[in-house]
């Protein structure tokens, strides 16, 4: 009886008994199962950033394929290399900036191209001497060539009036 006691007593006077308590109650486990499906949200968050990065990034599906295992297989750790090593740019700043650079390159080689059959022509035509399509107007006052888009002779500051024929066969 007095071991009955003893025991009983020590369980009442143990200072841990409700922190026991509450990691073998349903809340823990709760918050367990939480913590795992949160775990397993942020590692499938972590590949699909991944997916949606390299595909905007890389061009081979290999690489592709291999940077989402990586995100896959090793999560946030995974992000983290994927993010060290992916390319600095995307593909489509790329693409643009090669075509900037083919276009400074023709605007660098002097000559200039008709627009509508390509065709070399120098700076100062007026009309295209293979489709005769007009290239450019005459200021009226100064009589000199004058771009499509402007709005006004930068020769002799006369306004140019809007109702032009670029683009019209001559005669």
């Amino acid at each position: 009886m007095l071991d009955r006691l003893l025991v009983a007593a020590s369980d009442s006077t143990d200072p841990f008994g409700s922190i026991k308590d509450f990691f073998h109650s349903s809340t823990w486990h709760f918050v367990v199962l939480m913590f795992w499906f949160f775990l397993v949200v942020v590692w499938l968050s972590c590949a699909y950033w991944v997916f949606k990065d390299a595909r905007r990034r890389i061009d081979d599906r290999i690489v592709i394929v291999v940077a989402v295992l990586t995100g896959l297989v090793f999560g946030p750790f995974g992000l983290f290399v994927y993010a060290i090593l992916r390319p600095p740019e995307y593909l489509e700043d790329a693409r643009e900036r090669e075509l900037e650079l083919r276009m400074l390159e023709l605007r660098l080689d002097g000559e200039e191209h008709c627009p509508f059959c390509k065709t070399p022509v120098k700076d100062d035509y007026l009309v295209c001497p293979h489709c005769m399509r007009r290239l450019r107007e005459v200021c009226s006052s100064c009589h000199r060539p004058v771009e499509p888009g402007w709005r006004i002779c930068p020769y002799c500051e006369r306004q140019i009036p809007q109702e032009q024929t670029f683009g019209l066969e001559i005669g």
